[in-house]
């Protein structure tokens, strides 16, 4: 198990025992939360999105989302669309796949976003969480989880940026609205 992250705290993404990664995986998780109605408890769909965005001297450069599954240099990789999220097993819904190695020298970060597609509020989701996995070996390197609901429909989540001659990971956490990264750059830029 990776470390628990809190918004704003950050890890280095050299291996333990020395060396750098070379492959990363940013899955996203969640759940519908259940609602009270007139006919007892039910849970309505809801489709979260991960995005990738790849910035160079903090300007977008690239993005891999839904519709554009790979990077245009192949160095980031979308597994595709999840509709509805997951039963709670704590499994990736959706993930982002990070060749480190095959990150061109101008992207500096690659900032990842979730936005409700469906426009639901972060108050109708539970279990969500964002994580940081070795690709090469499936260790969890870090989790952050993505609670305390609210009345925004996306939240920047973290961010991987070098850091000398290595990476670094951030958990973010910031609240946001919008429907699909587009809407989110306003609210990302001023953090980079």
């Amino acid at each position: 198990m990776g470390i628990s992250l809190d918004k704003g705290q950050g890890i280095s993404l050299e291996k333990q025992g020395g060396g750098t990664l070379t492959a990363v995986r940013m899955g996203l998780g969640w759940q519908a939360a259940p609602r009270r109605g007139l006919f007892g408890t039910r849970t309505r769909e809801i489709d979260l999105d991960a995005s990738a965005v790849l910035f160079a001297d903090k300007q977008p450069v690239d993005v891999v989302f839904f519709r554009h599954l790979i990077s245009d240099d192949g160095s980031v990789r979308h597994t595709g669309d999840n509709l509805v999220g997951g039963a709670g097993q704590g499994g990736d819904d959706e993930a982002i796949l990070v060749d480190l190695a095959r990150v061109p020298v101008h992207i500096d970060q690659i900032v990842f976003t979730v936005n409700s597609f469906t426009g639901q509020t972060f108050q109708e989701v539970q279990n969500a969480f964002c994580r940081l996995v070795d690709e090469t070996n499936g260790q969890e390197l870090a989790r952050f989880t993505l609670d305390g609901g609210g009345q925004y429909t996306a939240q920047i989540m973290a961010k991987v940026h070098r850091d000398g001659a290595g990476w670094r990971m951030t958990a973010l956490g910031t609240p946001a609205s919008g429907r699909t990264f587009q809407d989110l750059l306003p609210s990302i830029l001023p953090g980079l």
